[in-house]
């Protein structure tokens, strides 16, 4: 699979996260000495079902670096601008191309395996959507001041992941789905209109399932699709204010001295201890060769003619 990385996003100065981007791209602040779309990409590189990786947002210039083939798309203004054109290079380099994964560059502590997590769940049957969910309890255990904003289901509360899988056709010009989904994301009318009052005051007050959410949305946006639990609190934690900007700060500050440490005792296990140096040079030494006996000097030729003589006699 092919992997769409959006980072259009300029924070604007009445937005949290703007005196930590002060007008520049939100996906080039740093974090542990690297942009954070930089640690999207690194992931997206080990990952194994990736393919190609298409950055909307973004040009050459930005100098952001991937092993695997990277395609850059300019910033075309709206989410839902970025999303086609992302789509659209996408099958200009891989025209077979039918489903792709969608991944914020705001989730920068992803790893190669998560990715993989995802694209495997997604890929066992042929849906147009596959939307990742994270549990409340996940979230809180790996990152218990993430204050994110949750749905209460009547099985569990839930908050959205920020990597999911959708089939491309559903952005082409003709489908407005996009449209509606992105002008209702700060109305809470407007996405109670998109996904059915029913289905929104069920959801106000925790009367349904994730299946029975998952069901009526879908049949509502005429659309198939499957919400995935994820176990990867990662997955959902994206950076849209300071505090969560210092929280991957500080969690990346302890997962590089973790490596550093595992580093030195692997380095530490390495090198033999001095008395056990000598010992390993002492075996390492070839073995010396028994000094060779010295052969009794031959007598000269004469006087073994001599003591023949004498012999006869």
């Amino acid at each position: 699979m092919d992997a769409i990385v959006t980072a259009g996003g300029i924070p604007l100065p009445e937005e949290p996260l703007y005196p930590a981007t002060k007008g520049n791209s939100k996906a080039m602040v740093d974090i542990a000495g690297k942009p954070m779309i930089q640690w999207v990409l690194d992931a997206l590189d080990q990952a194994k079902t990736i393919d190609r990786i298409v950055i909307v947002g973004l040009t050459e210039k930005s100098n952001v670096r991937c092993i695997k083939p990277v395609f850059f798309v300019s910033n075309q203004g709206k989410m839902v601008e970025n999303l086609r054109a992302g789509g659209q290079r996408l099958l200009e380099v891989n025209k077979k191309a039918q489903y792709a994964l969608f991944v914020s560059s705001d989730i920068p502590a992803i790893t190669g395996e998560m990715v993989d997590w995802v694209v495997n769940a997604a890929i066992k049957t042929k849906l147009d959507v596959y939307y990742n969910v994270i549990q409340r309890e996940v979230m809180e255990k790996r990152f218990p001041d993430s204050r994110r904003t949750w749905t209460k289901l009547k099985d569990m509360e839930i908050c959205g992941g920020d990597m999911n899988v959708g089939r491309l056709s559903l952005l082409s010009d003709e489908n407005d789905l996009w449209e509606k989904i992105t002008d209702s994301r700060k109305s809470p009318l407007k996405q109670a209109a998109l996904i059915g009052y029913g289905t929104a005051f069920r959801l106000l007050f925790g009367s349904l399932s994730l299946k029975q959410a998952e069901e009526n949305i879908m049949n509502k946006l005429e659309i198939t699709g499957r919400a995935i639990v994820c176990p990867y609190a990662e997955v959902g934690m994206d950076v849209d204010k300071l505090f969560q900007l210092e929280i991957m700060r500080a969690d990346f500050k302890k997962r590089m001295k973790k490596a550093e440490k595992l580093a030195g005792g692997k380095k530490k296990k390495a090198k033999p201890a001095p008395r056990a140096k000598k010992a390993a040079a002492k075996k390492a030494a070839p073995a010396k060769k028994p000094a060779a006996k010295t052969a009794p000097a031959k007598k000269p030729a004469a006087t073994k003619a001599a003591a023949r003589k004498t012999t006869k006699k």
